[in-house]
C-alpha cells in the first residue's frame, strides 16, 4: 500500500504485511498425505507405540490406506511390532518407506541403521531434523491417513511436529495412576497452546479381565480417564486391558493379526472427527 506507515499496531487494516508466514513444511513432491494423526504421551512407558500400532493396524483393516512415522528417535519400537527386519530403500526421487505384511508404510530409524541395536546418541536439533527428513524426503504413497508415533514428553521433537506437520488432531495415551492425570493435562495444555485438536484419548494397562468370571480388575487402581475426558471436552475414550496375548503379538512382530483389535470403533470415531 502506498501509504503504508508500516506500522501495524495503528492499522486496521489487512495486507500482506500482516500476513504471518506459516511454519508448515511441504512434503516430498511425489507424496500423497490425506490426514496426519499424532499420538502421544506426556511420559514414557504408558504404551503408546502399541496404542499407534493398533490404531495404524485397525485403520489399514478398515480399508485406508496407512502410514506410521516412527518419530521416537531414540527409542524406536514400531518396527519391531510389525516384524520389519528389512532397511528403507531408496531411489532417484526419495527414500521409500518400508511396508509391513498387512499393507502399512513405515519409516523409522531402526529401517535406517545397519544395525537394529545401535544407539542413537543425538543432540535435539539432529533429532529433530531427522524427523523432519521423514515428512521431506520420504515418498509416502496415497496415504488416507498418517499416524506419527511421537516421543514421550513435551519436547523437541513435539514442537517441531507441531509447528511444521499439518497435524489434524492428537491421542493422548496414558495409564491409570492418579500421577499420569498431571502428565495428562501437560499433553492437553502444549496441544491447546499449538492448537491441535484432541481426537481422543486411550488409557492403556486399564483393568485385567478374569478369565475364569469375566470380571475386570484395575490393578493399578480405578479409572480416571472419563472425568479427564469430560474436563477437556473428549469425545472419543479408549480402554484397553493388560492382555498377554496382545503383548505376545507385540513382540513378535504379529500386531497385525492380533484379531481382538481393541481400538478398531475408538479409531473410527477418532478418523470422523478429522473429518468435521
Amino acid at each position: 500500500m502506498a501509504d503504508c506507515t508500516h506500522d501495524c499496531s495503528s492499522c486496521g487494516k489487512t495486507c500482506s504485511s500482516r500476513e504471518q508466514k506459516s511454519l508448515k513444511k511441504e512434503p516430498h513432491e511425489m507424496s500423497d498425505i490425506h490426514k496426519v494423526i499424532a499420538v502421544v504421551s506426556g511420559k514414557g512407558g504408558v504404551g503408546k507405540s502399541m496404542t499407534c500400532a493398533l490404531m495404524a493396524s485397525a485403520a489399514q483393516n478398515s480399508g485406508l490406506v496407512t502410514a506410521v512415522m516412527d518419530a521416537d528417535i531414540t527409542g524406536p519400537s514400531i518396527p519391531k511390532m510389525f516384524g520389519i527386519n528389512k532397511r528403507a530403500m531408496g531411489s532417484e526421487n526419495g527414500i521409500l518407506p518400508v511396508v509391513t505384511e498387512g499393507g502399512i508404510q513405515v519409516m523409522s530409524m531402526n529401517v535406517l541403521l545397519e544395525n537394529e541395536n545401535e544407539p542413537v546418541v543425538w543432540r535435539g536439533s539432529l533429532i529433530s531434523g531427522t524427523v523432519m527428513q521423514f515428512w521431506t524426503d520420504v515418498i509416502w504413497s496415497g496415504v488416507d491417513v498418517m499416524f506419527i508415533d511421537m516421543p514421550p514428553g513435551t519436547g523437541d521433537v513435539p514442537l517441531t511436529v507441531f509447528q511444521s506437520l499439518p497435524v489434524d488432531g492428537i491421542v493422548i495415551v496414558t495409564t491409570p495412576q492418579d500421577l499420569v492425570g498431571m502428565i495428562v493435562e501437560k499433553a492437553v495444555n502444549m496441544a491447546t497452546m499449538m492448537n491441535i485438536p484432541i481426537l481422543g484419548i486411550v488409557e492403556n494397562m486399564s483393568y485385567i479381565e478374569c478369565p475364569d468370571c469375566g470380571r475386570k480388575i484395575s490393578v493399578f487402581g480405578e479409572s480416571g480417564v472419563d472425568a479427564i475426558a469430560l474436563e477437556h471436552g473428549i469425545e472419543a475414550v479408549a480402554k484397553l486391558p493388560i492382555d498377554r496375548e496382545l503383548t505376545k503379538a507385540a513382540d513378535t512382530g504379529k500386531i497385525e493379526d492380533f484379531e481382538n483389535n481393541y481400538l478398531a470403533d475408538f479409531m473410527q470415531k477418532v478418523i470422523a472427527q478429522t473429518n468435521k
